[in-house]
């Protein structure tokens, strides 16, 4: 017990650590960059040197820079990350939650979907090793992790909506109609899935290589039981731990990765408002989707030490007090 709480306790404080970091180094770049974040304010009006500096007055602007970052680490801690330069000095975490949703809706299909579809291929794959099936699906598979996500958004934009015209090409609804359409939601999916699923399709193949090759596995042939159960049955549940820990990671490769996405889609989620954050030199915003992001993966990934830990009984041994024996 004792050696399973300083885990996670060590767990817990390094990830708090790397949060400070990641915090402190992005706000640093973002504020030595080249830029004016009061014109960004004010858009095209004229300045003077008196508006001026009544806008950095109101915004802190007119502090030293560490200053600055020290309040601004503050305010995070407490919850609050700030106010857009660019729109009305809008809370950053009403501007965020209100694009949350969109991305979500695309981002956990595509997490399903390619760990779902990923440990079917690759189970296959296993299955037929050697054989044309498997170097079909590595082959491809390979291909297909070798794409840039942008890129084959692009081409399945060509095909299927320009050139067949069965999707269209931009956007999460018809112009003006509220909510969210599952035709939008199509490409933007498959694109953001395919790279995943194609790695954790080569790592599911290669897990249960692994676990075929096990005594357990011999044992429950020997019983009489066919190809296809001990696969699915023994081999398959037994060799899938790694994809725990890849999965985890996964969510957090999805998450980054729908900003080129959303981009390439017009789909108007985190993605695209980091994007135009970035073009309109709005650091605030910047920095509460890098912030949101990286509590996300963190969280993520210590609920994945946590899973693993469960289903993996030499972790478990690891971290369980040691029984004293006793003559």
């Amino acid at each position: 017990m004792k050696a399973g709480l300083l885990h996670y306790g060590r767990l817990l404080l390094s990830s708090f650590i790397l949060f400070i970091v990641v915090i402190t180094v992005l706000f640093f770049l973002l504020e030595l960059a080249p830029g004016d974040p009061v014109q960004a304010l004010v858009g095209d009006v004229p300045l003077t040197e008196e508006f001026r500096e009544r806008i950095m007055a109101a915004y802190g602007l007119d502090k030293p820079l560490w200053e600055r970052y020290l309040i601004y680490l503050g305010n995070v801690l407490r919850g609050d990350l700030g106010y857009s330069f660019a729109t009305n000095a809008e809370p950053v975490l009403d501007i965020i939650l209100s694009r949350a949703g969109n991305t979500l809706a695309i981002a956990m299909p595509s997490f399903i979907l390619s760990t779902l579809g990923g440990i079917v291929l690759g189970s296959i794959a296993a299955r037929t090793r050697k054989r044309w099936l498997d170097g079909g699906i590595s082959g491809i598979a390979v291909g297909l992790f070798s794409i840039p996500n942008f890129w084959f958004g692009m081409l399945l934009i060509m095909v299927f909506s320009i050139t067949l015209g069965w999707l269209p090409t931009h956007g999460k609804s018809p112009y003006g109609q509220p909510g969210i359409y599952w035709e939008y939601m199509v490409l933007p999916i498959i694109t953001m899935a395919t790279t995943e699923l194609a790695y954790k399709a080569r790592i599911a193949r290669s897990a249960v290589i692994e676990s075929l090759g096990q005594d357990y596995i011999d044992t429950a042939r020997s019983k009489g039981l066919s190809s296809r159960r001990v696969l699915w049955r023994h081999a398959l549940p037994n060799g899938l731990l790694p994809l725990v820990t890849v999965s985890g990671y996964s969510l957090g490769f999805i998450l980054a990765g729908s900003v080129l996405v959303e981009r390439v889609f017009g789909w108007p989620g985190m993605g695209l408002l980091f994007v135009d954050a970035i073009e309109r030199k709005n650091n605030m915003v910047v920095l509460g989707i890098t912030i949101m992001l990286t509590i996300t993966i963190i969280i993520v990934n210590i609920i994945t030490d946590v899973i693993y830990g469960i289903v993996d009984p030499r972790l478990r041994a690891r971290l369980a007090p040691k029984q004293e024996v006793t003559t």
